[in-house]
């Protein structure tokens, strides 16, 4: 009667495990997603998730092991044969109880034990490493999990467990850590189809050299605020196509041509239409979602569909910037910024449908080309700038995060991305919520205050990008945070940085010296002052360039640029 109690404290412990692990699975699903936020973080692809999430799902781990170890010790005396048993290490008296109670040679006993004990461990150690490959390799930028400092994190982890289930565990708790792996690989098992932040500047598992569709920048500070009350649906079906706005000048050039587009296969699990696009292929992911290579049925024209990823549809914060995104791309259409051609819901889930560009964002270009090193070229590329900020501000809109990372460098010029965070200036529509209001060494001085941020500060940011494209990084970058600020707010811009611009241009360093004035009011005071600026001639009499002349400037210059 004494021997059959073993099994049946067996189970007892796992059951135990489960009905703790399952009512605690909400805190386990927040703590990967958080970390998986954070190895994004430390790439530079996305916002730092909270450790609120990661310590409650430690301390549910380290109580439920110590409260199980003292519930087995505390009774081991008195308790059944079971009992004695399960509480003792893998190399305590566990064979002794066995041994005794079964008849057993002891020897048979200790290897009875061990091989049992060892089992369980090597199934833990096994079922924890899947459950770290799973949250930080599935659908992640590859960086991450190659990293050394991630597996050696794992690693020394996997040990640490190692030698505790070896030397300190009891095997019952070394049995309900089992359990709980058990529900938390499958739990994992959740993020290979989901697709988050991609590494900055490029989508996660993109080919080499692929296009980039438009508004597909690294999220920022503040992208993933917990869920809030969902909002309404887009109307069905939206079209997110300007009603008035300018056909897209020659330079614009056709969209890519059908079979012209680096991609890769869908996973089986992904969708093969959406909003009645065939899906032909992904582009890659990022923070709002995953881009597709997708073809309207019975069209030939290719496109970029953008949509959100499903276990982020709970999401009203990210739901309300990606509609926010479809409303500033229909309004804004120029020369120089991305085209939107369709829109809609399908099943519940957002989409976008977009032109594709054949080109790389200007901060993957300067890492792997270094700085813009042709005149003419920089000059370009400022001009098109300030000709996509002026569309912008005319309809009354801020940017709020142009930067590297948001200006797509094409074979037909620069292309100003990501919307996802403009705003009215009169503040009525399209505001944030929530949210950081741009990347740090690109912010303006204003941003740090509780003042109004107004249109200059997207000046202040165009003449921080023009100074990253000739010098290789920011005038403000900094090797901490606090000297970044200091820099912006005090000390001001790197010299050597502005001396790069003077260098090439000397008659743009001086318009960006007046962009960079920490005054918001002695700027250009958005996009038109800027392009006046930048076209004002000093002969008398010569007038402005008319806008077929600026963009013959463009084209020409741009093609001295190296792609």
């Amino acid at each position: 009667m004494l021997s059959s109690s073993l099994p049946i404290i067996v189970i007892f412990v796992a059951v135990l495990a489960l009905v703790v692990r399952l009512a605690t699975l909400p805190v386990l699903w927040r703590a990967q997603r958080a970390v998986r936020q954070r190895e994004l973080a430390a790439i530079g692809a996305g916002p730092a998730g909270g450790v609120g999430a990661i310590v409650a799902e430690l301390a549910i781990g380290l109580a439920g092991g110590a409260g199980l170890a003292a519930l087995l010790i505390g009774t081991r005396d008195t308790g059944p044969f079971g009992v004695q048993v399960l509480s003792e290490p893998l190399g305590g008296h566990g064979a002794n109880y066995l041994s005794r109670e079964l008849g057993l040679k002891l020897s048979v006993s200790t290897n009875a034990i061990l091989i049992a004990g060892i089992v369980v461990l090597l199934l833990w150690l096994l079922l924890y490493y899947r459950t770290q490959r799973n949250v930080l390799h599935a659908n992640m930028p590859p960086e991450v999990w190659s990293s050394s400092s991630v597996r050696l994190r794992v690693a020394g982890l996997l040990v640490l467990r190692a030698l505790l289930g070896a030397v300190l565990l009891p095997i019952g708790v070394s049995l309900g850590a089992l359990v709980f792996q058990v529900v938390t690989v499958l739990a994992s098992r959740r993020w290979r189809s989901a697709s988050v932040v991609a590494a900055q500047g490029a989508p996660a598992g993109a080919a080499q050299g692929a296009p980039v569709p438009p508004g597909f920048g690294p999220a920022r500070p503040g992208a993933y605020p917990q869920p809030m009350p969902q909002p309404q649906p887009y109307p069905q079906p939206p079209v997110y196509v300007p009603t008035q706005a300018a056909p897209a000048p020659p330079t614009a050039g056709p969209l890519t041509p059908v079979g012209s587009v680096a991609h890769q296969p869908l996973h089986p699990n992904e969708p093969r239409m959406i909003g009645g696009y065939q899906l032909l292929g992904r582009i890659g992911s990022g923070g709002m979602g995953t881009v597709y290579l997708a073809r309207r049925e019975g069209a030939a024209t290719q496109v970029a569909l953008k949509t959100i990823n499903l276990e982020l549809l709970d999401n009203a914060e990210l739901l309300r910037r990606f509609e926010r995104e479809a409303e500033v791309l229909a309004m804004v259409s120029g020369a120089y910024t991305a085209r939107v051609l369709d829109g809609g819901v399908d099943g519940g889930r957002p989409y976008l449908a977009m032109e594709l560009l054949d080109g790389r964002p200007l901060d993957a270009h300067l890492r792997e080309q270094g700085p813009i090193r042709s005149a003419e070229a920089l000059r370009a590329l400022a001009l098109a700038l300030a000709v996509a900020l002026s569309g912008v501000h005319k309809l009354g809109l801020i940017h709020r995060d142009l930067k590297p990372a948001n200006i797509m460098l094409t074979t037909a010029g620069p292309r100003l991305l990501d919307f996802g965070i403009a705003a009215l200036v009169d503040g009525t529509r399209l505001t944030m919520t929530g949210g950081g209001p741009g990347t740090l060494t690109y912010m303006a001085p204003e941003q740090f205050d509780n003042e109004r941020v107004g249109t200059a500060a997207d000046v202040w940011a165009w003449a921080c990008c023009v100074v990253c494209a000739a010098h290789g990084t920011s005038p403000f970058a900094a090797t901490s945070t606090g000297a970044v600020i200091r820099r912006i707010v005090s000390t001001g811009p790197e010299p050597t940085a502005l001396a790069a611009v003077q260098a090439l241009d000397p008659a743009l360093a001086a318009v960006v010296a007046r962009a960079l004035t920490p005054d918001p009011a002695g700027r250009p005071a958005d996009g038109a002052a800027l392009l006046e600026l930048l076209t004002a001639h000093s002969a008398p009499g010569v007038p402005a360039p008319d806008a077929g002349t600026l963009l013959d400037e463009i084209t020409r210059g741009w093609r001295t640029l190296a792609l």
